[in-house]
């Protein structure tokens, strides 16, 4: 597995030897855990022909366009509808009816046509009027108007009834409203069923609802578009703005280290504090306000969430929330000054690295494009795959029919045996499945994408992760920095890291995958058993979520101490898992005392960046400032840019304080491998510079001592 040397690493245990020849890095290394590279190659090969099956059954036009009752495609160039681009419901009431649920259609006939109806129209009216020829766009194409009213109605050929709508998704739903409190379609409030019996609009809002299934949720998701068209480009500058702070944030950092922090930590405070303050003026504002003293359990769930920012309990709720989250940062500072102080030595150190090895503040960039193309890859195979069915067609029918639900062709179902036992039956598309060894396959090969994202996913943030320690690395074991620092660390332990140790990187990855997508398996069981009442089940599976969550956890932070091994001394991933874990056991109390604090210290970096463009958003974006002569756009939900900004911003941050928080973690195994080592005599010298040496060993004998009283 790879020239390890017995010299390096003794038992568990048992702490590093003097060895005069260390010097950092070693260069003269092997191929580690090459069954494991081998192993990657092969999956990657077979998730490669997954795509190229995918892509050569799979069809993306199923999900951009809708489908009619015929299987074709509305608005696809090249095809009869494609001046078509939008579906109609001949009668969307009856899409209320369960078989939605089961078939994912609707049992009424669904043609393709070129614009939405916008007028109130029955057939009977049509057909003896001058807008017949309007009605007839809505019929089956090629119909002619050759029969009875009857026949027609009860053939399918042509809606009952026209009702004005709007398009959603491609779709056309009744164009509802409300009127002084009644709702109403177009102008009027009731309409007729083609029977010659006249209903209430409420009863088709309550069928065309039900028809969409999640309509509301539609809604929400076309406004949530609208919102993002017109504002797409503030988001952008938002995000411009969240990467400037950071990269200068990290500037600073790298020239006043002890300065910054303290900074970072009123600023953190002040910014908690006025947003308690403006909650507290939100609150007080609406008091006495009409309808601002309505609960939100009153209320209920609204898809316009603005409606929340106008009762006192929502701004109660925010003041609470972050009182709690500023009493808890006070108290954590109170009780840990002394350990921030050694922390602040560290993040110096820190920043002096960062500062020689500049080029690691680029690399983040390298890791988020092969994310990216991770991302894509999996998310056109799942696409691919999803939509590599083929067009299934079952016979419908209103009345009582035996053949209901069962498949058929609609080429020969006119003239077929089903046809005659059920006349009113119609065969007309359903969903797409497939009944071959291929579609019964698709499940599992969706399992396989998702399982090769996580692994290459793991492997790409591994191999970021191996490149920065080998970096940092390079400089703390260089004994007179900067000039013993090699001329180009970053892209010599790049080099190292995919040369000897891509099969090592493969092994922490697949490890940290499987039980990725094992909880996965457990979140979609979750959800397929919430409808069912036992409780024995129910405690199982939360046991089960939360014993894999912590299992990822604990697995993810071995991983990042083996890999800063692995950089290191070049050994195949248990040998480095072990001799990582074996040594953070040995350095436990300093373990607590710097790591978790400089953890700690980054959050609130990253919380300082995010609150500042938050909060700018926020002004912006509900038109409270404005920015030479521009505004903020007109919006349906505000929240959405504001929200994506202060996601965006936060991911910002992490990648720019992730290059920080691996080179803290390095310098922290080296500095305790440093110790077990040498002694700081001149035969056997710290490898540390004098200011870390003087504040780290100090701090770790106070905490020592105080752990031996303790006991």
């Amino acid at each position: 597995m790879g020239n390890e040397r017995p010299h390096y690493y003794g038992k568990h245990g048992t702490p590093q030897k003097y060895d005069p020849t260390f010097k950092g890095p070693i260069y003269n290394r092997g191929c580690t855990d090459v069954i494991c590279c081998v192993f990657l190659l092969l999956a990657i090969v077979g998730y490669v022909a997954v795509g190229i099956i995918a892509w050569t059954h799979g069809d993306p036009r199923k999900v951009i366009y809708p489908t009619d009752s015929r299987g074709e495609f509305c608005g696809q160039k090249g095809t009869k509808n494609e001046n078509k681009p939008f579906l109609f419901y001949f009668n969307i009431v009856k899409c209320a009816s369960p078989l939605v649920l089961l078939e994912f259609q609707c049992p009424t006939p669904q043609i393709c046509v070129e614009k939405c109806p916008d007028r109130y129209l029955t057939y009977l009216n049509a057909r003896s009027s001058r807008d017949f020829e309007y009605y007839k766009q809505f019929c089956v194409p090629g119909f002619k108007n050759n029969k009875g009213v009857a026949e027609v109605l009860r053939d399918g050929d042509c809606p009952a009834v026209l009702i004005p709508s709007k398009p959603l998704a491609r779709r056309c739903f009744p164009a509802i409203h409300a009127h002084k409190g009644v709702l109403m379609v177009g102008n009027e409030t009731t309409y007729e069923d083609g029977h010659g019996s006249r209903k209430n609009i409420t009863d088709l809002v309550e069928g065309a609802k039900k028809a969409n299934g999640v309509l509301e949720a539609r809604q929400l998701a076309m406004r949530i578009f609208e919102d993002y068209t017109v504002s797409w480009y503030w988001i952008i500058i938002g995000l411009v703005i969240a990467m400037v702070m950071s990269l200068l944030f990290i500037i600073l950092l790298r020239f006043l280290a002890g300065i910054m922090v303290w900074v970072m930590i009123i600023m953190v405070i002040l910014v908690l504090g006025y947003g308690i303050f403006h909650c507290y003026m939100e609150y007080s504002r609406l008091r006495g306000e009409a309808g601002s003293d309505v609960s939100l359990v009153d209320l209920g769930f609204q898809t316009d969430f603005r409606v929340y920012l106008h009762l006192r309990q929502t701004w109660l709720a925010f003041m609470i929330i972050l009182s709690i989250l500023e009493v808890i940062i006070i108290l954590l500072l109170i009780f840990l000054r002394k350990r921030i102080l050694i922390a602040i030595a560290l993040i110096k150190e820190a920043s002096r690295a960062v500062g020689y090895v500049m080029c690691s503040m680029l690399y983040p960039l390298v890791t988020f494009f092969l994310l990216c193309l991770c991302i894509a890859y999996w998310a056109s195979t799942a696409v691919f795959l999803s939509t590599s069915n083929e067009a299934v067609y079952k016979i419908f029918d209103d009345g009582p029919c035996p053949l209901t639900a069962k498949t058929c062709n609609p080429e020969t179902f006119p003239s077929s045996n089903e046809s005659r036992l059920c006349p009113n039956a119609r065969c007309q598309f359903a969903f797409y499945g497939g009944e071959s060894g291929y579609h019964r396959a698709l499940l599992g090969l969706q399992i396989f994408n998702a399982f090769m994202f996580f692994w290459l996913a793991n492997f790409v943030l591994a191999l970021g992760q191996v490149t920065l320690a080998g970096a940092f690395a390079s400089y703390y074991w260089a004994l007179r920095k900067p000039d013993d620092l090699p001329a180009f660390p970053l892209f010599s332990a790049f080099g190292r890291a995919l040369r000897y140790h891509t099969g090592s990187l493969a092994f922490g990855a697949l490890i940290l995958a499987i039980v990725q997508i094992i909880r996965v398996i457990l979140e979609y069981l979750d959800q397929r058993l919430k409808a069912a009442e036992n409780r024995f089940a129910k405690y199982l599976m939360t046991c089960l979520k939360c014993c894999f969550w912590c299992l990822e956890k604990f697995i993810k932070f071995l991983n990042r101490n083996a890999y800063i091994m692995i950089a290191i001394y070049g050994t195949n991933f248990c040998t480095s898992a072990r001799n990582a874990f074996f040594l953070l056991m040995r350095n436990i109390i300093r373990v607590a005392v710097l790591d978790k604090v400089t953890d700690f210290l980054f959050l609130l970096g990253k919380l300082l960046i995010v609150g500042s463009v938050g909060i700018l958003a926020f002004f912006f974006f509900t038109h409270r400032i404005r920015i030479v002569q521009d505004t903020a756009p007109p919006l349906n939900y505000y929240w959405v840019p504001i929200l994506t900004v202060i996601i965006g911003s936060y991911l910002i941050a992490h990648g720019f304080f992730s290059v920080y928080g691996m080179c803290v973690d390095t310098l922290f195994l080296c500095f305790c491998e440093d110790l077990e080592r040498n002694d700081g005599s001149q035969e056997r010298p710290y490898f540390m510079s004098p200011e870390l040496r003087d504040i780290l060993l100090k701090g770790s004998a106070e905490e020592g001592k105080r752990a031996e009283d303790e006991e």
